[in-house]
């Protein structure tokens, strides 16, 4: 998802926060303040780290994804928690019908279930993911049964 990172391409992370300042005692930060660094896979795609260590354990991100971009299949080890803040996102996961969340929408991924996520709104979408553990992601082939 963010520079040097793969989190929806989030593979290699530094530390800290997206700021550079550790929550681990508590803190704020208003929306304006987080910088979001592009994705290194999905181009459209930008995140930043709003909290934890994604290399060692749980993480909280925020992305921002344009009208129309798509985070194809994939999934993580870890579990993923989804809410959507602004825009409307379609959520796709195996084995479930696709469900478009507006904002306050929410979804949970379990570990290794396969899913994507797209931006549907006109303007752009603001969501954040949390991951219980360490994260990871596999990218999934295109399957032409999809």
């Amino acid at each position: 998802m963010s520079a040097g990172m793969n989190l929806l391409a989030v593979a290699l992370f530094v530390g800290g926060s997206a700021s550079g300042q550790s929550m681990d005692k508590g803190g704020a930060r208003p929306l304006a303040q987080v910088k979001f660094a592009q994705d290194d896979d999905v181009k459209c795609l930008a995140s930043g780290l709003e909290n934890g260590n994604p290399s060692t354990g749980p993480s909280t991100f925020i992305l921002k994804a344009p009208p129309n971009c798509i985070v194809p299949w994939h999934y993580h080890t870890a579990g993923e928690q989804l809410i959507v803040t602004q825009g409307d996102v379609k959520t796709e996961m195996d084995g479930m019908a696709a469900v478009s969340l507006a904002p306050g929408g929410f979804a949970m991924m379990p570990g290794r279930a396969k899913h994507q996520f797209s931006c549907q709104s006109k303007s752009p979408c603001v969501l954040f993911v949390t991951f219980d553990r360490a994260y990871d992601i596999f990218w999934v082939k295109a399957d032409k049964s999809r």
